[in-house]
């Protein structure tokens, strides 16, 4: 990477991503499972700042995949937020978390 020209920034943007499968309580329609899903989604945007949303599973009712993004210019920032986020979601008594997939990257990656 070159030297940053005269009045640009030389910092770095670090893109943080999780995946989080999860297995829902005694859920019987995709309406419930929406009145569990979309709270969990909620909190997670509420209490980190992250983008987040139910990314897959949509058709079925017991099981979901919760995807959240954050960005920042520390690496271990990134890292700390999903690590919360992660915690937040294992520690929620309706919903069973059977996978979680982390992933940190920045423009060097590509």
């Amino acid at each position: 990477m070159s030297a940053p020209a005269a009045g640009e920034v030389s910092g770095q943007m670090y893109v943080g991503s999780l995946s989080l499968d999860i297995l829902l309580g005694d859920v019987r329609s995709l309406k419930e499972k929406r009145s569990v899903v979309r709270p969990v989604v909620a909190e997670l945007q509420r209490r980190f700042a992250v983008a987040a949303a139910e990314v897959g599973h949509q058709e079925l009712y017991r099981r979901a995949i919760i995807g959240v993004a954050v960005v920042s210019g520390d690496v271990a920032h990134c890292k700390e937020v999903l690590d919360a986020c992660e915690r937040l979601v294992a520690g929620r008594p309706e919903v069973e978390l059977l996978s979680a997939r982390q992933r940190v990257s920045n423009e060097e990656d590509e």
